[in-house]
């Protein structure tokens, strides 16, 4: 479903990105590990990998762009998702929030990619994100100690 939030924007450093109202994604922890998904080639930055989510609509929150987004890409039970904290990422002007959350099951479901952004899905044990050849803006955000250290 595409919402009003859809749309490229230049921030102040005069970078190009997308969602009009800013964008929101999930990061969804089950035990060790994170759920990744593989961007397609077409898509921004594709062939990489990096959470699920997308533009935010003017009437949302980032926790709930966040959640919706996930729900779309993955079909993941938003009845289970706990969402615990975010990191903002602000660029003058337009900013992306990680929503941080724990996925309350016995055991992470297999998810499949439900939407088309995505080739695969994937809990991704957390030693091991670093390995994949991720999303710039989460390869940033993955580096940065402090919000790793909050998952954990």
């Amino acid at each position: 479903m595409r919402g009003d939030g859809d749309g490229w924007v230049v921030c102040d450093a005069g970078h190009r990105h997308w969602g009009r109202f800013g964008a929101a994604g999930l990061l969804l922890r089950h035990g060790g590990a994170v759920l990744l998904a593989h961007r397609v080639w077409w898509s921004h930055h594709g062939e990489t990998w990096g959470i699920p989510g997308g533009a935010r609509n003017s009437d949302e929150t980032a926790r709930e762009a966040a959640l919706r987004e996930a729900v779309e890409e993955t079909g993941v039970d938003p009845a289970h998702v706990r969402l615990t904290d975010e990191t903002v990422d602000e660029h003058g002007g337009w900013s992306y929030v990680t929503v941080h959350g724990r996925l309350e099951t016995a055991e992470p479901p297999a998810l499949e990619p439900t939407d088309g952004e995505a080739t695969e899905l994937r809990w991704t044990p957390v030693d091991e994100v670093g390995d994949l050849p991720l999303h710039p803006g989460f390869a940033q955000f993955w580096a940065s100690a402090d919000a790793v250290d909050r998952l954990l």
